[in-house]
């Protein structure tokens, strides 16, 4: 343990919270079947009340939770879909396999939308349909509102994503702009029982955010959706139809999404089996182990992500000069930022966190050489790249110099990708299979 450097035990400890969010483990940990007794958490289901056992399976870690819960269900499960982005395709017994598109929705998005539809519906009073839900969801599925095209649709949702919109704001207008998210999917199941099975990828697990909340109630307007749109300027340019599908929702001319109290949400339960906090448990837990004194500063980080980059080392020089004892420190967090894109370069909120941090450990902390930060999507993906994210350390700070690389030349142009790639601070772990939104390590002290 003593003779691993920094950047190894930083990449101990994100690994130990990937393995404690892997999806075929969380399924497992959290539902036991018994005789005809279900058990998912420390709620009891009769297996023996219901006639058909059906599974819908959307987001990153799709394929992978529904493998796992088809072993548990056997042959007592009749009929499944489960999404598959093109890396993680799996034959599935009694599943259908379907293709799927990320960030941004597609042909095979829509396909997908159209195909779970058609199941959901087939759902009787005395069938009981699995709904397993992780990060990532919302893009693969997309069924258009009436009147509003895909490609009207995959314009507005990458505007928002350009202008650096929160993953709720996003929502928000998804919801409005289609016809089986904002719990809409919960009203074609009813009057059946359906059971969410989620690996939560938003801040405070808050249900109605999470793959969109296509089984959940959603407390967001039409009215919401419009001003979200106006606050990024993005209203007068919006195509004609989504302001139309928008207007005449505010006037009551287009059902609202399903709210609180409705009665398609009466037998839909919510279970949520994996999320940040998990994993930076898991995370403390390796970190003690390799003797940092360690503590989790927050699972809820949120904004812009060098916005949140300064704040963090602001923190640092107080915490260094204070430590009481020689023993290194560990400091967690996570969350998902976002970045307002400007420039032209290449990155992700994760990379351009790590790049604004070390802009800010040079100037206040020019001296300071027992230190290492990193930062990357638990899904293994950051941005529009191959990175999962970036390190930084005094060894990266000297390449950059040694390289005449211009930190605030590469911010400026939103172009971290490049930086750390020229400095060798990338992070790449290839997909994860999982998605529990971001994971930042601060490492001070030690070897």
């Amino acid at each position: 343990m003593a003779r691993l450097n920094l950047l190894q035990k930083a990449e101990r400890i994100y690994k130990a919270a990937l393995a404690e969010v892997e999806p075929e483990n969380l399924i497992r940990k959290n539902i036991s079947i018994r005789n005809d007794e279900l058990k998912v958490q420390s709620r009891t289901f009769d297996l023996a009340l219901f006639n058909n056992i059906f599974l819908v399976s959307i987001g990153k870690a799709a394929p992978f939770m529904a493998e796992s819960l088809s072993r548990i269900l056997g042959k007592r499960l009749k009929e499944g879909i489960a999404l598959f982005l093109p890396q993680t395709k799996k034959k599935l017994k009694n599943i259908i396999s379907l293709p799927a598109s990320h960030p941004l929705p597609d042909e095979r998005s829509a396909a997908a939308a159209e195909r779970i539809l058609e199941l959901v519906m087939k759902v009787k009073k005395r069938d009981l349909l699995f709904f397993l839900i992780s990060g990532g969801g919302s893009a693969q599925i997309c069924l258009p509102a009436e009147g509003v095209s895909l490609g009207e649709k995959r314009k507005i949702t990458e505007m928002l994503l350009r202008a650096g919109a929160s993953i709720s704001e996003l929502n928000t207008v998804r919801k409005h702009l289609s016809r089986i998210k904002g719990g809409r999917l919960a009203q074609a199941a009813f009057p059946a029982t359906v059971v969410n099975l989620i690996i939560s990828d938003v801040i405070d697990n808050d249900l109605e955010n999470i793959a969109s909340g296509p089984t959940c109630r959603d407390s967001s307007t039409y009215a919401d959706a419009l001003r979200i749109l106006k606050k990024y300027s993005l209203w007068d340019n919006a195509p004609a139809s989504i302001k139309k599908v928008i207007k005449n929702g505010m006037r009551g001319k287009v059902r609202e999404t399903v709210k609180k109290g409705a009665l398609a949400l009466r037998d839909v339960h919510h279970f949520i089996i994996g999320d940040n906090l998990l994993a930076l448990n898991a995370a403390k837990k390796e970190a003690r182990k390799l003797g940092f004194k360690t503590s989790i500063l927050t699972a809820s980080d949120q904004g812009e992500a060098r916005d949140v980059a300064r704040n963090y080392v602001s923190l640092l020089p107080n915490l260094i000069q204070s430590r009481k004892t020689p023993q290194p420190l560990c400091l967690l967090s996570g969350g998902e930022l976002t970045v307002t894109v400007r420039g032209r370069g290449k990155g992700g909120r994760n990379q351009e966190f790590v790049l604004a941090a070390l802009q800010e450990m040079k100037r206040h902390l020019p001296g300071f050489s027992k230190w290492l930060m990193l930062s990357l999507g638990s899904d293994g993906i950051d941005g529009p790249t191959d990175a999962a994210g970036a390190w930084a350390g005094p060894s990266i700070l000297k390449k950059a110099g040694d390289l005449g690389l211009d930190l605030q030349k590469y911010l400026d142009d939103n172009d971290s990708y490049n930086f750390f790639k020229k400095a060798e601070g990338l992070v790449i772990t290839g997909p994860t299979r999982t998605n529990v939104m971001d994971i930042r390590i601060f490492l001070i002290g030690g070897r």
